[in-house]
């Protein structure tokens, strides 16, 4: 009996740690723009992005090789990136350009439901920091480090 209860507490508290430390989308976008570089008017569409990620309902980034992202700020708030299974962005030469192109947003079981948002601002995403961070913005809260605090405690 004992043993079970320990077990439940241990349980219960792995979950409210969890649940508690969801960032939000503000939070996560805030991360993004911290690592992004100054606005640029376009860049180069491979054809097929190699990944997508919604930061909320006005923004996401953009994966056009695993070493080469973006963070796209939409013109509006484009609700459908909540529940959309797939995305794609509307290109002109070969080239997405902010102002004049759009982020496509599909959902998978809704036929011929296709929202096009249009994207308002580009920033070429610093990688190398983004992926050295070893938080995973969706899990865990980021918070400033107390520089008080030695880094090996005993």
């Amino acid at each position: 009996m004992r043993t079970t209860l320990t077990l439940l507490g241990a349980l219960f508290l792995v979950t409210a740690c969890a649940t508690s430390s969801r960032t939000t989308p503000a939070e996560r976008l805030e991360f993004y723009r911290a690592n992004a570089g100054e606005p640029v008017r376009s860049f180069h569409s491979p054809g097929r992005l190699w990944g997508w990620r919604a930061i909320g309902d006005s923004a996401l980034t953009v994966w056009t090789s695993s070493s080469r992202g973006f963070l796209l700020e939409l013109a509006h708030r484009c609700p459908d990136m909540a529940f959309a299974t797939s995305i794609g962005l509307t290109t002109r030469t070969s080239r997405v350009s902010a102002g004049f192109d759009s982020v496509v947003v599909r959902r998978s079981g809704v036929p011929g439901n296709r929202t096009t948002c249009r994207i308002d601002t580009i920033r070429p995403l610093n990688t190398r920091v983004v992926k050295e961070s070893k938080r995973d913005l969706h899990d865990v809260e980021l918070e400033e480090r107390d520089p008080t605090i030695p880094d090996d405690p005993q």
